[in-house]
């Protein structure tokens, strides 16, 4: 689509130009009584008309080769060639003015027409490129946005991965830790017969003993040991059932 209205950009320069410097040439007499037009009176003002076209129509070109103003200077270029167009049409067809020959009427009309059909195209192809520009404005916009998020979620997520008691809910997780059990020390219980039993109470120096305590000590010792011994060899109960 913005191709075609490059085109109809350059068409419009070199109409423009073409008027342009037929305005600019309003004081050869001969070449306007050669193409059977009426001259402008006065000639400044056709100059004047012929610079300004002569600008409109380097302004096209222009717009033709830079696509930001492609889209703008085609719809005023465009709007531009209809309104004359329709300006030319009302005074030729409806007041007659000013009077030309058979022939030059005709040329004046059909360039009329050209100008008003020329310059709806381009007003027509220019709104149709500025909405397929603002949709694709849109769309790009939107794409940068979801661009940007997706930036954003990976990072986040880089952030909960880095992180082990959050998620990215940004809820705790709780994990289970191993529950270590106490290991409790194995013991043998005591063996009364056995020939090596701890001592009730701590053995005392029997270096700073006299020899009565030792003696004693010694009886005492050997009284236990009997009565360990009766006990043991002491008859036991019948069991009952």
């Amino acid at each position: 689509m913005k191709p075609l209205l490059r085109g109809v950009l350059i068409l419009d320069a070199l109409l423009l130009l073409a008027f342009g410097l037929l305005f600019l040439l309003t004081p050869w007499t001969s070449l306007y009584n050669a193409l059977l037009l009426v001259q402008t009176q006065p000639a400044l003002v056709g100059q004047g008309f012929g610079v300004a076209l002569i600008g409109l129509a380097w302004l096209a070109l222009h717009a033709s080769i830079d696509g930001a103003l492609t889209s703008s200077v085609a719809r005023v270029v465009g709007h531009v060639n209809w309104l004359t167009g329709v300006l030319m049409l009302v005074w030729l067809l409806g007041l007659h003015t000013p009077a030309l020959t058979g022939f030059g009427q005709i040329v004046a009309v059909l360039t009329g027409v050209v100008l008003l059909v020329i310059g709806l195209g381009g007003v027509r192809l220019s709104g149709a490129v500025r909405r397929r520009e603002k949709v694709r404005l849109v769309e790009a916009a939107a794409a940068e946005r979801a661009e940007k998020q997706a930036v954003k979620d990976a990072a986040k997520d880089a952030a909960n991965r880095r992180e082990p008691g959050r998620v990215t809910a940004g809820f705790p997780v709780y994990r289970a830790e191993p529950v270590v059990e106490p290991v409790m020390p194995v013991t043998r219980p005591l063996d009364s017969a056995s020939p090596v039993a701890a001592p009730l109470h701590p053995v005392a120096d029997e270096a700073g003993l006299t020899a009565s305590e030792r003696a004693a000590r010694a009886e005492a010792a050997a009284a236990r040991d009997e009565a360990r011994d009766g006990a043991a060899n002491a008859p036991r109960p019948p069991l009952h059932g």
